[in-house]
């Protein structure tokens, strides 16, 4: 057991002069650093002074906690939009290929034909990882007295797993059913909940192309068997999305929809970078539109409105600074005596305006760290926080149906945090400027007569 007690005393000898620099660095620090730091409520004087001490340690405390308070709620609710936005893009993306390729000038039964010469192209690129095959259209989906608009995709059973995570969605059936001629489909657990099918039942769906005839226009109909559901965590795509076979998506809206391929990428940020390069390797007529596309105008309202909510939330460090400022001229206020005797004894107008300058600063660095610790502890914990909340008030924050997600995410992005840090950090040491420099501006004989 006494085996390692050279290297311990080895290490308590190494250690000891590492107190003993560190003790000599703060007994020789500036004694500007000692005063603000008793200021700001650090340390306590003993004597006829503590009441005082404790009045303006009050207010430091106070400014401290505004700015904690500010800080936490920015992180937490850039945290929480940041996550909402992370979490919504991918569930789209599970869902939604990241490039589609097709060319709206052939028919979708030519296309479908001629698909895997497209596939060849488009594997050319180092960044497509998978392709598979689609047609898409809107249509209509009537059950009895049921009627609900759908947007209608063929795909390939086999190869869907390439370009989404349909069949790792899918909650009932098998999406190996859809094989072609079979008339199939797979519908997403809000649209089978609007229109009361379960597995097994039939739906008729309605194609906008149709005939002339004497009686007027006729759509093109088929009847279809629902033979899975799917839940993708996306409110919107689970009731509007239907899934058949390619070849069946073909013959039903061969002159309607669009078919082509669709693509996955290795990063899917790079996705509208690979379609311009696919744009240029592929022949003429094809068009490509990636996911950024389809969803810019989704996107550029959730940035826009996560710009103006820093905005807004940070005038609540603002707040919280103008507080400092306050109470540093209070403090600046109360502290006449003790800078005009500092003053007398030698201390320059510098020296002054240092002793409020770290006073500020540490209230603002201080109540920057715990705003960060508490802002970065709730954040990384709101799925737990939230869901204890909700229960104990019985009620439910999120609507699926309105929110597009049914809990609260959040995602914590280092920079965020560190522009928090950095503008509070700002905030403060601007509302220490004034007070600081009201206190060196401060003549001792004027204090001293008055007192």
């Amino acid at each position: 057991m006494w085996g390692n007690a050279p290297k311990i005393i080895i290490s308590i000898a190494e250690i000891v002069p590492v107190f003993i620099l560190i003790r000599r660095i703060i007994v020789n620090l500036p004694y500007e650093i000692w005063i603000g730091s008793r200021y700001a409520g650090l340390t306590r004087s003993k004597g006829r002074g503590k009441k005082r001490d404790r009045f303006v340690s009050f207010v430091a405390a106070s400014s401290m906690a505004g700015i904690a308070l500010g800080v936490a709620a920015l992180i937490v609710v850039l945290s929480v939009m940041t996550g909402f936005q992370v979490q919504v893009r991918d569930r789209m993306l599970s869902v939604l290929p990241h490039i589609q390729v097709y060319n709206p000038g052939v028919p979708a039964t030519t296309a479908i034909e001629d698909w895997k010469n497209l596939k060849e192209l488009t594997m050319k690129n180092p960044e497509v990882v998978g392709a598979s095959a689609f047609v898409a259209a809107s249509a209509m989906l009537a059950r009895q007295d049921s009627l609900k608009g759908v947007e209608i995709r063929g795909i390939l059973p086999e190869s869907e797993g390439d370009v989404s995570d349909l069949p790792k969605q899918m909650q009932q059936g098998d999406l190996a059913s859809l094989q072609p001629g079979s008339f199939n489909m797979v519908l997403g657990t809000r649209a089978a909940a609007q229109l009361g099918v379960e597995l097994g039942d039939t739906v008729l769906v309605m194609s906008p192309q149709g005939s002339m005839n004497l009686a007027g226009f006729s759509p093109r109909m088929r009847q279809f068997t629902v033979t899975g559901i799917f839940a993708s965590g996306h409110a919107e795509y689970d009731s509007n999305l239907a899934f058949i076979a390619v070849k069946d998506a073909a013959v039903l809206f061969r002159d309607s929809g669009i078919a082509g391929a669709r693509l996955k990428i290795k990063d899917m940020i790079k996705a509208p970078q690979v379609a311009n390069e696919l744009t240029n390797s592929l022949p003429p007529g094809y068009i490509l539109r990636d996911w950024t596309y389809d969803n810019r105008t989704w996107f550029a309202a959730v940035k826009t409105e996560k710009r103006m909510m820093f905005m807004i939330l940070a005038l609540i460090v603002a707040v919280a600074a103008f507080n400092l400022l306050s109470s540093l001229v209070m403090s600046v206020k109360d502290k006449q005596s003790d800078i005009a005797i500092l003053r007398t004894l030698g201390a320059s107008p510098k020296s002054i305006a240092g002793i409020f300058l770290v006073q500020g600063s540490l209230i603002g660095i201080l109540g920057t760290i715990i705003g960060v610790g508490l802002g970065c502890l709730i954040a990384y914990n709101i799925d737990v926080i939230v869901p204890f909340i909700e229960n104990l008030l019985g009620t439910h924050f999120i609507d699926p149906g309105v929110y597009i997600i049914n809990q609260l995410p959040s995602q914590v992005e280092l920079d965020e945090v560190a522009t928090v840090g950095i503008t509070s950090l700002v905030l403060s040491l601007l509302a220490t400027l004034y007070p600081s420099w009201r206190a060196s501006r401060l003549q001792p004989a004027e204090v001293l007569r008055h007192d």
